[in-house]
């Protein structure tokens, strides 16, 4: 038997929890329908009997104490809401015995922004790892040293898992599944589920926003300047002569502010409003492509699906709104 250990922390996101347990409780469900012993014995464990979750909107029990595991094979760290800050402190017990559960061989993954709380532990450092792309910006900035790879669904190194955000954090479990129990087992609860088992990048489903949270007034305004210029050619020497800075110092503070080069923060503009125009359905990819200042057919092609994942022709078949 493989010990799951769930962890239920103040602040933790209900669906996080029951989610997993119920894919891990699945998966011995089919095991015994073909007369194979189950393989996962899941339990939900907490600093407390019982924890209150989702901002004091439930209170769950706790099968035992994370003091009375000896040792795990498996722990799932669930995803934290808002205010993350807040929870984290909270949640500052339980990192001792996360580290001492990796020690002694136990693996380790978090769901959605509970990779917050892990990387707390240090476990993360200089690891891959994702989170919910909402939550990018304010993840680099609290944890430099963890190698944040925003666009993946999930991420496996080292014996230390994480997942993007919301209903994707099912697809780490599915995973996790398949390595302990197989192909089959992780197949059949991606149709009980009804998970695309699948998918790898989180990239069609991020809306770009900027960050803003820098303090660089003058990176600021040329932010703002790109975001309401989009439709317009935007060359770095026209911004820099517009703003007063030098190239090389302009290029500079533009990415240590917002994490993006000039290029890539203009592109991701211009393809954050194509995306916006090809979900409303009233523009061709032709005319949306026009609208945000590209002329060239594979450029825009070849930008928009660097940043979605997808073609403009794929995006605009998935979202677009059909007017009636």
């Amino acid at each position: 038997m493989k010990k799951v250990v769930i962890l239920l922390l103040r602040g933790a996101n209900l669906s996080s929890i029951e989610n997993p347990r119920q894919g891990f409780e699945e998966a011995n469900q089919y095991l015994r329908a073909n007369g194979r012993p189950a393989l996962f014995d899941v339990q939900l464990a907490a600093a407390a009997p019982r924890v209150q979750l989702n901002n004091g909107l439930y209170e769950v029990q706790a099968h035992r104490l994370v003091h009375e595991i000896d040792q795990a094979d498996l722990v799932l760290v669930p995803a934290l809401q808002e205010p993350i800050a807040a929870h984290i402190l909270e949640n500052q017990s339980i990192i001792p015995w996360l580290k001492e559960q990796y020690n002694g061989g136990a693996e380790i993954a978090s769901l959605c922004m509970g990779a917050f709380l892990l990387a707390g532990t240090g476990l993360l450092n200089h690891k891959k790892c994702v989170t919910h792309w909402k939550a990018s910006h304010e993840f680099s900035k609290l944890f430099p040293q963890v190698n944040l790879v925003a666009d993946k669904i999930l991420t496996d190194e080292g014996g230390v898992y994480t997942s993007s955000g919301g209903f994707s954090a099912s697809n780490l479990v599915l995973y996790l599944i398949e390595k302990y129990a197989g192909r089959e087992v992780a197949v059949y609860c991606s149709k009980y589920f009804q998970i695309d088992i699948q998918r790898s990048s989180q990239s069609p489903f991020i809306i770009f926003s900027g960050m803003k949270d820098h303090g660089d007034e003058t990176i600021k305004e040329a932010q703002d300047y790109i975001e309401q210029n989009f439709d317009e050619r935007l060359p770095i020497d026209t911004l820099c002569e517009r703003f007063a800075v030098g190239r090389r110092t302009f290029e500079r503070r533009f990415k240590k502010a917002t994490t993006n080069t000039v290029v890539e923060y203009i592109q991701k503009v211009k393809i954050e409003a194509a995306k916006k125009l090809l979900e409303q359905g009233r523009k061709t990819i032709q005319e949306a492509m026009y609208h945000v200042g590209y002329n060239d057919v594979k450029a825009f092609r070849d930008v928009f699906k660097k940043i979605t994942g997808m073609t403009p022709v794929d995006y605009k078949l998935k979202y677009e709104k059909i007017l009636v």
